[in-house]
């Protein structure tokens, strides 16, 4: 076996490897918490989709779903729109501070999310959005904003200045040669910058369990509060685990191409 094929055969024994745990969280999503704690069974005997129907029936947990994916989707928009602007500003033109600002906005992004508790606690009991999943979405735009913001501004850097000159000498305005003409030229950055956006937004845990109450929580605050007088549920709990994966695989199908662009382009 040459070194090619025996590098191959490494790579599918690890992606195996990778897909177990998942397989593994599958399984027991469709096997009553009975069966699991019955024994080992590799292949579902009796399998059934009450799990889900628990997930999607009882308001605690659907509710909680829903939280998530509001409070995601609104950090993502908002951290699309405030960054394309803003990197192709910092990708355009030069102003006093221009470097120090874009460096100020990356320090937001190396802090932990633990630093920013305390403030964002009080601020939102005080201006009463906290448990609410606008709470959530603007505290995470903290680190995705300047995320987004580094990443466009290398795909935007990577479209010739060239191209705004000869818009402006054919006539065109500002705005119909951004919308119509530039947005699609970056759509791989955006493709990219949504993609890592949403997927901090959905993992992150902190601070979504601490901006959140009783109306707002996510549903990874739920999953953690399933012990009760009668046990864990694991197959509910697995049903849930599941359900959190899915929107993450959604997103990396519709956004593969533009990643591997990004990673090509060195930016990701």
């Amino acid at each position: 076996m040459n070194t090619t094929m025996r590098a191959r055969w490494y790579v599918y024994a690890y992606c195996l490897y990778l897909l177990v745990p998942l397989y593994w969280l599958v399984n027991m999503s469709l096997r009553t918490r009975g069966d699991i704690t019955a024994g080992l069974e590799v292949v579902p005997l009796n399998p059934t989709l009450g799990n889900f129907a628990e997930i999607f029936t009882n308001p605690v947990w659907f509710t909680a779903l829903g939280n998530s994916l509001s409070y995601v989707v609104i950090n993502t928009i908002i951290s699309i729109l405030v960054a394309v602007p803003a990197a192709y500003v910092f990708s355009r033109y030069r102003f006093l501070g221009d470097r120090q600002l874009f460096f100020w906005l990356l320090t937001n992004r190396m802090a932990p999310p633990a630093v920013f508790l305390l403030p964002f606690f009080q601020l939102y009991s005080a201006i009463g959005l906290f448990d609410t999943p606008l709470a959530v979405a603007l505290a995470h735009c903290l680190f995705t904003v300047p995320l987004a913001v580094w990443i466009l501004e290398g795909f935007i850097s990577n479209v010739p200045v060239e191209i705004d000159e000869m818009a402006r000498i054919d006539g065109h305005s500002f705005v119909f040669f951004f919308f119509r003409l530039f947005l699609p030229m970056i759509r791989g950055g955006i493709g990219v910058t949504v993609f890592f956006c949403f997927m901090f937004s959905w993992v992150e845990l902190l601070l979504a369990r601490t901006l959140t109450g009783s109306a707002a929580k996510p549903i990874a605050v739920v999953m953690t509060r399933t012990i009760s007088a009668s046990g864990i549920d694991w197959g509910v709990l697995a049903a849930a685990g599941v359900l959190t994966v899915l929107p993450g695989l959604v997103v990396v199908w519709f956004v593969r191409r533009h990643l591997v662009k990004g990673f090509a382009m060195g930016r990701v």
